[in-house]
């Protein structure tokens, strides 16, 4: 991991969605982009909690913690959901809480809130589906694409079962420890442990190496063998362990 994704690491952010033009099934996905940027301490999801193209969203808004902010459609076939989020991000942006905002929406009406946020110095990425108009792309400092969200969710698949090898359960933390593994990795394709394990915290404030029979995180990386490398580094005269996820 560079050194700047080290500090920015430590950044709050603020992840609004535009619930009519995103993907609930993604959301998951979404934490783990904006994490590798920051802390994401505001979390927010808009649109019109009365219909029924909202449905998606209650279950997985409540797992991640996400309060729903309601927002009726006073007109027909107008969409009131940005006029809210645009005017939150704002209130959000002068109150000075955060240092990164991260919009999701594929709406080209959130161009000029990215713009607006990015002329204060504050870092803004976005979230959306390759069909987003170039402008509100371009006015973010970082913009994913939800189709390569999608392409690598189905490349993480759980590994063949060996003739002993019990099936991956609830109580498996592969798939804590492959998300917290995206968020920390750096260009050569490793991983500082310390990085990781702030990751697994800030996706899953419960974490605890002990639930899986381990007293470090360390040690639970090591009991992982089939799944993980380890090696140590000498940095500033401390050994540093790093980790990285086998091909």
């Amino acid at each position: 991991m560079t050194d700047e994704k080290l500090s920015s690491s430590r950044n709050k952010i603020a992840m609004l969605i535009d619930g009519d033009n995103a993907q609930a099934s993604l959301l998951s996905q979404m934490l783990v982009e904006a994490g590798k940027y920051g802390l994401v301490t505001v979390r927010r999801i808009y649109g019109d909690w009365t219909t029924n193209n909202m449905n998606s969203w209650k279950e997985t808004l409540n797992f991640h913690a996400f309060q729903p902010i309601q927002q009726f459609r006073y007109t027909i076939g107008k969409n009131a959901t940005d006029s809210a989020m645009i005017i939150d991000a704002m209130d959000i942006l002068h109150s000075g809480t955060v240092e990164g905002f991260c919009l999701v929406s594929s709406d080209s009406d959130y161009t000029r809130l990215a713009t607006r946020i990015r002329e204060t110095g504050i870092f803004v990425m976005g979230i959306g589906e390759k069909k987003t108009p170039k402008p509100f792309v371009n006015a973010c400092d970082v913009f994913v694409y939800t189709e390569n969200l999608i392409a690598a969710k189905k490349v993480v698949k759980p590994s063949k079962s060996k003739p002993n090898e019990k099936p991956r359960s609830e109580a498996d933390p592969m798939p804590l420890l492959e998300q917290a593994f995206e968020m920390t990795i750096g260009q050569d394709g490793w991983a500082q442990l310390s990085s990781l394990g702030n990751a697994l915290y800030r996706l899953d404030p419960g974490f605890d190496p002990r639930t899986y029979g381990h007293k470090q995180l360390s040690r639970l990386v090591k009991s992982l063998k089939d799944s993980f490398e380890m090696r140590s580094q000498e940095i500033d005269g401390a050994a540093v362990l790093f980790v990285k996820i086998k091909e």
